[in-house]
């Protein structure tokens, strides 16, 4: 039966108008507008892959890599550099005055072709250890609070060293980059602000947070918390002294100025805390605290540029971090370095070394990233020759890209799509 006039049936299209129904609301489409991005009709451009465009590229790789790498390879062969493991300097090292050889596995040296006027006798390190006395174990002349001795290091600098000179530490084994000690600070602390008890205990310095001073039974919070800044590494390092020369020994002055960053300088400021009353020293600063903060004893966190280093985490667990520097050059000589040993490296199984090294504009000694330059431009340049070989002697027939079927107005799609149309049957 057809439809009866004047009706609208509900399926019509009449129905669906929207001007039919006006008091009726319109339904939300999710439905994308019809933009070519929001449709995904941009112009994109599909490289098509031949050997005139891969070969040049392959070459032009090889070229340009294989120079910077030799570049880098060259400037990492101009550091001059020696490095000391004295992890074992407490139970190995003879008393002084008697010295002996380190052992070959404890210590590297590059000084290019070096000075054949020194033996290889003369070229090893030695070393010695002593006891301080009750007068010498002290920390900035106060009774330092636990026992511990000097490693006495005797090494040779084989050609004169070009300042800058670096002096760094190098740590192995020890994981700065865990989550757990990398949060462990308060930057508000650092910063000069004088955070309250409660605050520090819930912050993320946990779990170096807070305890009771002894001095009045309070509880305070820890300067600076956390467990970075309570594993600070202690060692100190006297400046080597030039030996069994003409002269009487000369030492070689190097200071810890200078060594941190600018940035990592503007992150501390001076401490609002009422340090001889608010606050108490870290576990592991209370050799060098003994009887707690003192009105004109206690840490200056602004100019204490070795904490502000140390504060700069390493990323790895092997890392090397500046202690001292020089500009005047370090003449060729034999050199005589005292170390008070603080930092207990055979409790966790790591080491400790020292490491005396010149710098380019590339940095200090490192060999790899120039090696990684060489072999990836080696490798394009033979793969390159490779293909190009391939090429001339058993070439590939290469279809005509412009016949694809997507590039033809009006093609059809279907399974042939993408099919050159030389190669239909």
């Amino acid at each position: 039966m057809a439809d009866t006039p004047g009706l609208n049936h509900p399926d019509s299209i009449d129905s669906q108008d929207p001007n039919q129904h006006p008091d009726e609301k319109k339904p939300k489409s999710r439905r994308p507008a019809n933009t070519a991005f929001r449709q995904q009709r941009l112009k994109a451009w599909q490289p098509i892959l031949t050997p005139k465009t891969v070969l040049p590229l392959f070459f032009a790789i090889g070229i340009i890599f294989a120079p910077i790498g030799g570049g880098l390879l060259y400037a990492s062969r101009a550091v001059q550099e020696i490095s000391i493991d004295y992890s074992h300097c407490q139970t190995d090292a003879p008393i002084s005055p008697e010295t002996a050889a380190v052992p070959s596995s404890a210590y590297e040296h590059y000084f290019g072709k070096g000075n054949t006027t020194w033996g290889e006798d003369d070229r090893r390190p030695r070393w010695s250890r002593r006891n301080l006395t009750e007068e010498e174990k002290t920390f900035d002349g106060v009774p330092f609070k636990y026992d511990v001795y000097l490693c006495q290091l005797e090494f040779t600098i084989e050609n004169e060293m070009k300042g800058p000179v670096y002096f760094y530490y190098r740590l192995t084994n020890f994981y700065q980059n865990h989550r757990r000690y990398a949060k462990s600070f308060n930057i508000d602390q650092l910063g000069g602000k004088a955070v309250s008890e409660s605050s520090v205990h819930s912050s993320d310095c946990t779990p170096l947070t807070t305890a009771v001073d002894p001095r009045d039974g309070v509880k305070k919070p820890y300067y600076p918390c956390g467990l970075a800044a309570n594993s600070v590494f202690n060692d100190t390092f006297g400046n080597p002294v030039r030996v069994g020369a003409a002269n009487d020994p000369v030492p070689y002055l190097m200071s810890n100025k200078s060594i941190a960053w600018n940035s990592d300088k503007e992150l501390y400021g001076k401490s609002k805390y009422n340090l001889a009353t608010d606050v108490i020293p870290p576990p592991n600063w209370e050799g060098r605290y003994p009887n707690g903060y003192t009105a004109d004893r206690y840490p200056d966190l602004v100019e204490d540029e070795s904490f502000q280093v140390w504060m700069r985490l390493a990323g790895l667990p092997t890392f090397s971090k500046l202690a001292q520097k020089s500009n005047d050059n370090m003449p060729e000589g034999k050199y005589q370095l005292n170390i008070t040993s603080f930092f207990n490296v055979t409790e966790y199984g790591g080491t400790k070394s020292i490491v005396i090294s010149t710098g380019t504009v590339m940095g200090g000694r490192n060999p790899f990233l120039g090696i990684a330059y060489v072999v990836v431009g080696g490798i394009c340049v033979v793969l390159g020759a490779l293909f190009l070989v391939t090429h001339l002697v058993k070439p590939r027939k290469l279809g005509d890209h412009t016949y694809l079927s997507w590039n033809n107005v009006g093609a059809h799609s279907g399974p042939s799509d993408g099919v050159l149309a030389g190669d239909r049957p």
